[in-house]
């Protein structure tokens, strides 16, 4: 895959739309970070941008972001003050309720939401004292979907100015091997180099652009970064059957198989030609449809029908495409604009077109695919019995697509009529690439490879969708659902479908403890199937009446306001400071246009300093709000600065644990000693240069893993009994202190100190300096321009460290600060023999497992004595305290 290619994409994927102004622009907006993890598919996204008042007056600070439009806000949050303003999702009809009651109170209210082509607008505004901060923090999640090949994320950046403080990072993480990515748009800059890390199956990028390069950026100006992107990516598919994965009793299967010829296809395009598709788009409807005409497959059938108030016909009846896709074509050119539409009699004449085929193609697939701009205007125009006569038509036997032009189109009338019939319905924006637009929503649909497809389980409840009409190529079909048999040795799936009438099966049966998650995913693949669940249900109850209509709403609903995501269902109520105004965001409707009713909030000069409070809502009584960090006021001075810190070996029952990582620290077999406490073996394994990784023991209680004085930094580690640390303390600059031990997680800024809990919910929290992110088992961290990680190793209850990144150009001491040692293998010895630092030394070979990563793997390395990389005594990397 081309490098450069690779590291275009993993910038753009950082990117979302952010655009922060105030009316004067006397703001500074001084740091600006994204955190971006894409696991399987599911992406969840953190915006955190710290903005100060360069005014010596109140003035009212604006925060705008864009979207993708299939994605669900879940967390948004403003920091003013040492205060913490939390929005809170609830029943959009009760949020309705509080902003109705607010507007008449008097207080200030606004509806923050609007969807546009690509992506929904989320805005808020904050009156922020003279000199003073403000810190704006949204979270957003979504589940890509395939089309065409490829995973893509559309991303807008603009910042519309240079921020000092620019930090990003992102982890991407698949199951199967990353097999392409690509990113589409104006982003390229040269200071990517160094910025990506890259395995087979994730990848890593931690990027922090200075003012200069947010400024040379080819989509950029003085005012800083300004541009689009698509960032596409694939992943190889080695099981035909699908890829599986499960935690914490949810499970996923991802079904794209690649081995199936492709079907021919019975196709009939039923293009509106009434007055209102004058100009732009008839044009623009005739370009597509003869590009289209021109992909047509030579086993394909195809029939064109236009229509108004009349309908009209190419051919009575569909002809294949050998032989008359130019006498088509001549057709299409000829289309004009004139009189009513009606929409029943040109769709019931399309069915009749398919149903009445003299010959029909053995295991063909017929499509439908209406294009239309307006309501139905003759004819029949009722819509429920329009949907009514072509759902009978239809029969279920075949898919109806409808493309619905931008301005005019009543969507959600072709939405519930597609959708009634396995298909879906899509706007055309009206502009000079509408064309595009409906070529690519073609090619999605111009392939199908299997029909009929059933995906069937056992021991599960609580599925997504198991059924599908048809399979395109370059799709994928996902189904989720929670695993209810706690005694399967295995997790065995069955897919049945027809290609060419001919009946396919596959089976798919994963041992259990190989289908379950080994990498830290939190509850994502539980949130994944919320979020599927959601949206499956949205549609359903479009569709559904009465009683059926009621009890998917509610359960969309619960499961809504369950995992904090604002839905049509929902609104997030933001109770802005100063108590004088309330916002609403919410899900906007398809064609929605942008709200500009933000109310401007009373000034002051400046709000008075207010109490701590916790990430969900502000915390008075020191219990941890749910799903986030507490905030516990502190009135002592800071705790001193401890000196450098070492390595603790614990007491164990003598059986070998192991770890690793770029040095790799591995609990080991106990030594017998004269001293008390008794000693623990820690081995370490340490990137070498060459093929093969070397590894060496120590013996120590207490450990200083890496300590460097320019850089303020320092992590001290203690071991427990068994196989890894029970604690580790890490210091930076004068004031922050971190340290975590297997239950719980404090982080001391100077002031205020934060407690987290391994169990609860993602989390994200920051601050001028650090940046701790809580993911199920896996604390993220970055101190300036250290990154780290500290897992737990839940089942055996223990910590291991990680070091993804740190300064080469400074001295680092410690377990984990030497550099990296090359050496060579002397062939012919007995026993093996090594050249390392000029000395000859025996060697053996020997494995330890990969406490870096939740699978821990095995590797092997060659077993060295310390002294001999370190060229120091380990009683040099001992302390007393963390």
């Amino acid at each position: 895959m081309d490098k450069a290619a690779m590291r275009l994409t993993l910038f753009g994927l950082l990117f979302t739309c952010v655009n922060l102004a105030a009316t004067n622009k006397k703001i500074d907006i001084y740091s600006f970070h994204i955190s971006s993890t894409i696991t399987s598919r599911y992406a969840t996204t953190v915006i955190t941008s710290r903005v100060k008042n360069l005014l010596k007056d109140s003035q009212e600070v604006k925060f705008e972001v864009k979207i993708p439009k299939n994605a669900f806000i879940s967390r948004f949050r403003m920091t003013i003050e040492g205060k913490t303003y939390d929005g809170v999702v609830m029943d959009k009809e009760e949020a309705q309720r509080e902003y109705s009651g607010a507007v008449s109170r008097g207080k200030r209210a606004g509806l923050t939401s609007a969807v546009g082509r690509t992506f929904e607008d989320f805005k808020t505004s904050v009156t922020v004292a003279a000199f003073s901060k403000v810190t704006f923090e949204l979270t957003y999640e979504e589940l890509l979907k395939r089309h065409l090949g490829k995973y893509e994320l559309l991303i807008n950046a603009q910042p519309m100015q240079p921020v000092a403080d620019f930090k990003i990072d992102v982890h991407i993480q698949e199951n199967q091997r990353i097999s392409f990515m690509e990113v589409k748009g104006g982003l390229n800059t040269k200071e990517l180099t160094n910025a990506v890390t890259r395995a087979d199956k994730e990848a890593w990028v931690k990027f922090y652009p200075t003012r200069d390069q947010q400024t040379k950026c080819d989509d950029s100006s003085k005012n800083g970064l300004n541009v689009s992107l698509i960032i596409m990516y694939d992943v190889e598919r080695l099981n035909q059957g699908g890829d599986m994965k499960a935690s914490n009793g949810y499970f996923v299967h991802y079904f794209a198989p690649t081995d199936i010829q492709r079907i021919p296809k019975n196709v009939v395009f039923i293009i509106d030609q009434s007055g209102s598709m004058w100009g732009t788009k008839i044009e623009q409807t005739r370009l597509a449809m003869l590009r289209i005409l021109s992909d047509l497959a030579e086993d394909d059938l195809f029939g064109l029908i236009t229509f108004s108030g009349q309908i009209h016909t190419w051919k009575p009846e569909l002809l294949k495409t050998e032989g008359n896709v130019e006498e088509a074509k001549t057709f299409v050119k000829g289309i004009t604009t004139e009189g009513t539409t009606d929409i029943n009699a040109a769709v019931l004449k399309a069915v009749d077109m398919i149903n009445s085929l003299r010959v029909p193609q053995e295991g063909s697939a017929s499509i439908l695919i209406l294009l239309t701009d307006g309501d139905p205007t003759t004819g029949e125009t009722d819509p429920v019995k329009i949907q009514q006569n072509v759902k009978k038509a239809i029969g279920g036997k075949f898919p109806l697509y409808s493309l619905g032009f931008e301005d005019d189109v009543n969507f959600e009338f072709l939405k519930k009529l597609s959708l009634e019939n396995n298909g879906v319905a899509h706007r055309i924006y009206d502009n000079s690439d509408a064309d595009l637009q409906l070529k690519d929503f073609y090619k999605g649909v111009a392939t199908p490879l299997l029909t009929d497809v059933h995906l069937s389980y056992t021991g599960v409840d609580k599925l997504t969708q198991t059924t599908f009409k048809q399979y395109y190529n370059g799709s994928e079909i996902v189904v989720a659902g929670h695993i209810i048999d706690n005694c399967l040795e295995s997790f065995t799936t069955e897919v049945t479908a027809l290609s060419k009438r001919t009946k396919v099966v596959y089976h798919i049966s994963v041992p259990m403890e190989k289908l379950n998650s080994d990498r830290p995913e939190e509850n994502i693949i539980e949130r994944l199937w919320a979020f599927l669940t959601v949206k499956q249900l949205l549609e359903k109850e479009v569709l559904l009446n009465g009683r059926e209509k009621d009890n998917a709403k509610k359960e969309a609903l619960e499961l809504s306001l369950k995992y904090r995501f604002v839905t049509p269902l929902t609104s997030m109520v933001i109770t802005k400071p100063q108590c004088k105004k309330i916002q609403i965001a919410h899900k906007p409707k398809e064609g929605e246009k942008p709200n500009t009713s933000l109310g401007r909030m009373e000034p002051t000069r400046k709000p008075a300093r207010v109490g701590a409070a916790g990430l969900v809502g502000p915390v008075g009584n020191g219990k941890r709000a749910q799903g986030g960090a507490q905030r516990i006021p502190v009135a002592s001075p800071p705790p001193s600065r401890v000196g450098a810190a070492g390595l603790v070996g614990p007491v164990g029952n003598g059986k070998r644990a192991q770890g690793v990582f770029t040095h790799i620290l591995t609990g080991a077999q106990r030594i017998p000693v004269a001293s008390s406490p008794p000693l623990k073996r820690i081995r370490i394994l340490k990137s070498s240069g060459n093929a093969k990784p070397l590894c060496y023991d120590v013996f120590l209680q207490k450990v200083r893993l890496l300590q460097n004085d320019l850089s303020e930094f320092s992590m001290n580690g203690q071991l427990k009994s068994g196989k890894g640390f029970s604690q580790i303390a890490v210091h930076y600059k004068t004031n922050h202190r971190l340290l975590l031990n297997t239950s719980e997680i404090t982080y001391f800024d100077g002031q205020d100190t934060v407690k987290f809990s391994w169990d609860q919910d993602y989390t994200n929290h920051e601050n001028e300096h650090v940046s701790l992110i809580l993911r199920s088992n896996r604390m993220d961290v970055t101190m300036g321009n250290m990154r780290f990680v500290i897992l737990l190793h839940k089942k055996d209850g223990f910590l291991w460290p990680a070091i993804w990144q740190q300064p080469k150009d400074v001295g680092w001491t410690g377990i984990l600060g030497e550099a990296d040692v090359k050496y060579e293998e002397i062939p012919g010895s007995q026993t093996p023999t090594l050249k390392l630092k000029g000395k000859e030394v025996k060697t053996s070979w020997v494995m330890v497992r990969d406490y870096r990563r939740p699978s821990a793997p095995v590797v092997g390395c060659w077993l060295v004595p310390f002294e001999t990389i370190a060229q120091r005594k380990l009683s040099d990397f001992t302390v007393t305290q963390l």
